[in-house]
């Protein structure tokens, strides 16, 4: 099991004048100490005015702060917005390449299509065609992080002439490449173009095991036509954490956090109205919470009251809350149903800095050696069992090839007058 951490910065009212700098630099903090206790991944959202849910608008700027002060810890992407509107594609490939390079090659490419009107409708964004944009843009920031030089698009939702994309990334050909997925037709969307799949949803235990069987069954299969130059084979899921030695100083710790992310996401992407720096969540939380199931127990009268696919939503993110010993067998569970990482959110809501670091050292001591041990041995074994299928997979790449090697950029000198300038 590989272990990662998620952050989507979220900053709660009431506000401070240093609400957003003391969330950035405690989580930077986390991060250099989760590198050290050997946590394998940071991932780091890309949201845009959601208020309170995600302050995480510019995951480049974090993650290339967070390069300079860890030194092994991957840096992933989970997600970039591809459609072209919110992010060029070459400013894509440009900023990986990059960060990449700093890194000395530590990035993950972890992509998505953005999802809440919020977003999509702020750049003018259709939700009917967001999917269709985000094909096409993948394609495009592949060929530039790989092409020399990039021969050009003419497309639908974005044009560009060739130009050579510089740098190029030290991984080669290219980061390993994620989706987020929230489904199982995202799953398996997943699996066909031989990318990771990133869970971003709160999955159950029993979806975990089903999805996992189809993810890798598509993915070995002559379903998987490869979106990149090379396949990534992994799936990942997300969990509210925080590890405590006694269960319910874990749940005063925690529960309240994991139940803000919780009500957000509700909020941002199922039912809520929102008005622009002024709905107040947390306070929202406080008065209406308990009525949607949002409790320190679920009790049978709160169960029978509920739906129970809820019910089971709600059990879920507790499932990463809690002592030692319940960790390391929910950990256990998901390795067995043949999870390759778990990604935890322990900066959620008004979890404290000091509550979070405890925790990571807490949980870096006490359970993951379990799954450190013998794992290089567990991986190199998967490698060998899908390299035939991967291999197979990669040969039905339709690389296209073009040659623009007599395509000319002529310079205009007007505005230098009649006499270029010359340099000294």
């Amino acid at each position: 099991m590989r272990f990662g951490l998620l952050y989507h910065h979220q900053v709660p009212r009431p506000w401070s004048a240093d609400s957003d700098e003391r969330v950035l630099r405690e989580s930077l903090e986390q991060v250099e100490l989760a590198d050290r206790l050997g946590f394998d991944y940071v991932w780091a959202a890309e949201h845009h005015f959601l208020d309170e849910y995600a302050h995480s608008s510019a995951p480049e700027v974090f993650l290339a702060a967070a390069a300079a002060r860890t030194k092994r810890i991957r840096l992933a992407h989970g997600i970039v917005s591809l459609p072209p509107a919110v992010n060029h594609p070459a400013r894509v490939a440009e900023r990986l390449a990059t960060l990449d390079l700093i890194s000395g090659g530590r990035v993950d490419f972890g992509t998505g299509q953005g999802s809440t009107q919020h977003e999509l409708g702020a750049f003018g964004i259709e939700r009917a065609t967001k999917r269709e944009q985000w094909r096409e843009a993948i394609d495009v920031v592949i060929r530039m992080l790989t092409e020399v030089p990039f021969t050009g698009h003419q497309g639908t939702w974005f044009s560009m002439p060739p130009r050579n994309v510089v740098p190029k990334p030290k991984q080669r050909p290219h980061p390993p490449l994620w989706v987020a997925c929230s489904s199982a037709d995202t799953i398996n969307t997943a699996a066909r173009y031989g990318m990771g799949a990133l869970s971003l949803a709160f999955v159950t235990l029993e979806e975990a095991r089903k999805w996992v069987e189809s993810y890798y069954s598509i993915l070995a299969s002559e379903e998987c036509v490869p979106i990149g130059r090379a396949v990534n084979p992994n799936f990942s899921v997300v969990m509210p954490f925080l590890c405590h030695e006694d269960q319910e100083t874990a749940y005063d710790r925690g529960l309240d956090g994991a139940h803000f992310f919780a009500y957000g996401f509700a909020h941002y992407y199922l039912r809520g109205e929102h008005r622009p720096g002024v709905t107040d969540l947390a306070a929202e939380l406080a008065q209406y919470g308990e009525m949607a199931g949002f409790t320190r127990h679920l009790d049978d009268a709160t169960r029978a009251q509920l739906p129970p696919d809820l019910v089971a939503r709600l059990e879920s993110l507790r499932r990463g809350i809690g002592t030692p010993e319940k960790l390391r067998e929910m950990v256990r569970a998901y390795a067995d149903a043949g999870v390759d990482q778990i990604i935890f959110q322990a900066q959620t809501g008004t979890t404290s800095h000091e509550h979070i670091c405890e925790s990571l050292e807490l949980f870096a001591r006490e359970v993951m050696p379990e799954f450190v041990d013998g794992r290089e041995a567990h991986e190199q074994a998967k490698r060998d069992r899908l390299a035939i299928p991967v291999k197979e997979a990669l040969s039905r790449v339709e690389v296209p090839a073009k040659d623009v090697s007599d395509y000319v950029i002529r310079t205009d000198m007007e505005e230098f007058g009649p006499t270029p300038p010359t340099a000294g």
